[in-house]
């Protein structure tokens, strides 16, 4: 733990605060199309219907909200999950939520050429929610009921299987593949602003549950038999906890699509600079989440430009070594 008292965790969410501000703004400045800071200050002060001024209001300041929104919806989904499963691996995406979300969203596409956004959006909490309903009771079965690695095997087995289904919904639409596709890899590009209002206040309850219970959450965390022995009903808890993470999931694929790997690594982050209290975790979470995406998204626009890389590569490629970090350290000691 690197922030050891009070006074230095709120001077670490202050700092984490303003760094999340100053990626959004660049994230309005940098990119394909040259830019500068005052450019974009000109753009809300003093706009002049240059392209380079509609470029940064309706295609760069949505896709800096986004990637923030989405990067802390998945960053507290991740630590909800771990607590609740004490599962070091547990995410939205590797648990198959995320697929399941996807999956729904796609069938809206190709089988019933759905183009609404609240629509999708409700779509996409169901699928999650059957996801996730889907790997608890397959990781339930058995003798030893839901253990970690249980878990994730069910939640691998779920996202293949949906991911499978998904595919081979699109090999038979090819014209909802064109429309899904860069969609499907995770991406906050090309992105308009309703499709965040669609689904913000979601998100924003999401996180105001998460943070309200916050409490509950380190007494859960020391064992249900302790929580129990506090007055805390798990039961009541544990479902509340599991529909916070389908919203706030659920709406994060509805706008970017299923990205992968924010919900392993910020919670691990997190919890080494501030600690276990949750009530320091789920906020520092929410801030990292988005820094990352940000960093992320900001990088995918130069690495092969002009074109631009899937967000959801990028924390992919992030990810992917914390995920194996992680994996041997929580299985093996």
């Amino acid at each position: 733990m690197l922030l050891k008292n009070t006074g230095q965790r709120w001077n670490g969410l202050l700092l984490g605060t303003i760094f999340l501000l100053f990626l959004m703004c660049a994230s309005v400045v940098y990119g394909y199309t040259d830019t500068t800071w005052k450019m974009a200050i000109d753009a809300f002060t003093a706009f002049d219907g240059s392209n380079e001024h509609i470029i940064i209001q309706s295609v760069r300041l949505p896709r800096s909200l986004i990637a923030a929104a989405v990067g802390a919806s998945l960053a507290i989904s991740g630590v909800l999950m771990q607590t609740l499963t004490k599962n070091p691996l547990a995410s939205p995406d590797i648990i198959g939520i995320n697929a399941g979300a996807g999956m729904a969203v796609v069938i809206a596409v190709t089988v019933f050429s759905a183009g609404n956004l609240q629509l999708f959006t409700w779509l996409s909490f169901a699928g999650a929610a059957i996801a996730a309903i889907s790997v608890y009771f397959i990781g339930s079965y058995g003798r030893e009921g839901l253990t970690p690695m249980k878990l994730t095997l069910a939640g691998a087995a779920m996202t293949a299987l949906f991911a499978s289904l998904t595919q081979g919904l699109l090999v038979l639409n090819e014209a909802a593949l064109e429309q899904v596709l860069f969609w499907l890899a995770g991406s906050v590009s090309g992105r308009k602003l309703d499709n965040l209002t669609a689904v913000l206040p979601y998100l924003a309850a999401g996180g105001a549950i998460a943070f309200l219970i916050a409490a509950k959450l380190n007494v859960l965390s020391m064992g249900e038999d302790v929580a129990k022995g506090l007055g805390v009903n798990t039961g009541l808890l544990k479902i509340i906890i599991g529909m916070i993470v389908i919203v706030l999931s659920g709406g994060a694929v509805a706008v970017a699509g299923p990205i992968g790997f924010i919900g392993i690594v910020v919670p691990h982050l997190t919890r080494f600079i501030v600690g276990i209290d949750h009530r320091w975790v789920i906020p520092c979470s929410g801030i990292l989440g988005g820094v990352l995406l940000l960093v992320a998204d900001i990088a995918s626009r130069y690495i092969l430009m002009p074109q631009e890389v899937p967000v959801g590569v990028m924390t992919a490629v992030i990810g992917t070594p914390f995920f194996i970090y992680i994996a041997r350290k929580g299985f093996n000691g």
